[in-house]
């Protein structure tokens, strides 16, 4: 390459990164993304900064831990003045542009469009933005345009508002929800795949692009067409984790299970099945989503001149533990996939390092070349691709790594280390949840408790950060 390389970063909403074939589940269909793993690096041990959507996109685009930059629950408007890794990628000589979803401001009534200089001074100088699928209720896109313009917005809207209403009443049980009424082609993800591949043909600068195609989906509702939903027999999806779990649980878990939509608990197995087959629906829609943008690329001639990323804001809970959604660190929701594929594709290997979404941030850096950011715990992975899988540091990259949340009144902090994960209060850091994962992968014994592991708890602790150190005030807020 005679030039900088093209960037691709393939963002989702809300995906569990064991939900795809290349990570052994045994029915899951994802030709398009085992395809990146097979020509890239996959890291299944990689940690989001917040499970939840706003802060981890904050962190995201600014390259801080969520106490550094203050997004605990909704975006803060002044956050855009500070440091954003896509305008340091726009500065070093790159066009940049996102299309599909950000959740980098605050949604309501009116048009996206007219946030545009919002997304220009985050960096993003071609900006084609489509809301998640509950906001496009209230908050019109280019894709509530396309709805209209084709006279399917009205039953769009009615669909979601019926899937929204049962939610807040808990009568609307996942595994009761009806496919999209929407043809397949103008469900939302598709339509996104459709703004990423017109992205693509449009670029006709001799300069290198850094885009992001941020989809909608697998976030709920999973509401993928039938003729999606018909790729699976819901009897050869493995049933949830619901094994009955030992010692304490955490003020942060009882709050969630407090709130569970009613009958979550009492699902039957079959029940249980349907509903993961309607997320794993969705799961293919997405990889044939990312299969057009693929296909953009090699259609363009530039996928040998191009890396592209892959990864998710959090992950989602499936009703592993009684719980779906996320809001929690248990490895459902806090763990992301993360693949990288370069130019070449010649990777086809899994490290089994401890990265975090920072590190994805200082990746992408490094490979644009781009004046790395003031302030970041993240670190590059780009030498570890680099180097390969017969390198020494092929399978270690950092020691820990962080994630935090904002439930009001509280705020909880999650220390992981490769053996390790502690969650505490980030208010009394008084410690919540201890478990050993490799012992314990599937997080069924909360030994937080356990005088055997005091000394690792005491040094977790001093691991999270203080309260007295954030640059935020939110959480003492929502405290008091």
């Amino acid at each position: 390459m005679s030039k900088k390389p093209n960037i691709v970063f393939i963002f989702t909403d809300q995906q569990r990164p064991d939900t795809m074939e290349h990570a052994d589940d045994p029915v899951a269909i994802t030709p398009h993304l085992d395809r990146l793993a097979t020509e890239g690096v996959v890291f299944p041990l990689c940690c989001t900064t917040a499970p939840v959507c706003m802060p981890a996109r904050a962190s995201l685009v600014s390259g801080k831990q969520v106490h550094e930059h203050g997004v605990w629950g909704f975006a803060n408007p002044e956050l855009r003045h500070g440091q954003s890794h896509v305008r340091n990628i726009r500065d070093s000589g790159y066009r940049t542009g996102v299309v599909g979803k950000t959740h980098l401001w605050g949604h309501g009534k009116g048009h996206a469009n007219e946030h545009l200089e919002e997304m220009y001074d985050w960096g993003y100088v071609d900006a084609r933005e489509a809301t998640g699928p509950s906001e496009s209720i209230n908050t019109d896109s280019r894709y509530t345009d396309h709805l209209a313009e084709k006279g399917l917005l009205d039953p769009h809207r009615a669909y979601l508002t019926t899937y929204l209403t049962g939610q807040r009443r808990h009568v609307a049980l996942p595994w009761e929800l009806p496919p999209t009424n929407l043809p397949t082609e103008d469900h939302l993800d598709m339509f996104i795949a459709g703004l990423a591949e017109e992205w693509i043909e449009d670029h006709d600068s001799t300069d290198p692009f850094y885009l992001q195609v941020n989809f909608g989906g697998p976030h709920d509702p999973w509401d993928s067409p039938a003729e999606y939903r018909r790729m699976y027999n819901a009897d050869d999806l493995p049933l949830s984790l619901t094994a009955e779990p030992t010692g304490p649980v955490s003020p942060h878990v009882h709050s969630l299970l407090s709130n569970a939509p009613a009958k979550l608990d009492q699902m039957s197995e079959s029940q249980n099945k349907v509903m993961k087959s309607y997320y794993y629906s969705k799961v293919t829609l997405i990889d044939d989503c990312v299969g057009r943008v693929i296909a953009a690329l090699e259609e363009k001639g530039v996928l040998d001149d191009t890396w592209i990323v892959f990864s998710s804001d959090h992950g989602e809970m499936l009703g592993d533990h009684g719980l779906i959604a996320k809001k929690v660190f248990y490895d459902g929701a806090v763990n992301v996939p993360c693949i990288f594929r370069s130019p070449t594709g010649s990777g086809g290997w899994q490290s089994k390092a401890l990265v975090g979404h920072l590190d994805i941030v200082s990746t992408l850096m490094s490979i644009s070349g781009a004046e790395p950011l003031e302030k970041t715990d993240g670190q590059s992975l780009l030498p570890l691709l680099e180097h390969g899988v017969s390198a020494p540091e092929a399978h270690h990259h950092r020691d820990v790594v962080l994630s935090e949340i904002g439930i009001p009144p509280a705020g909880f902090v999650m220390v992981r280390t490769e053996q390790y994960k502690l969650s505490v209060d980030a208010l009394t850091r008084e410690p919540a949840d201890l478990y050993d994962m490799q012992e314990d992968p599937n997080e069924l014994h909360n030994r937080v408790e356990d005088p055997e592991l005091a000394d690792v708890r005491k040094e977790l602790i001093d691991l999270a950060p203080r309260v007295a150190d954030m640059n935020t005030t939110e959480v003492e807020k929502w405290a008091r």
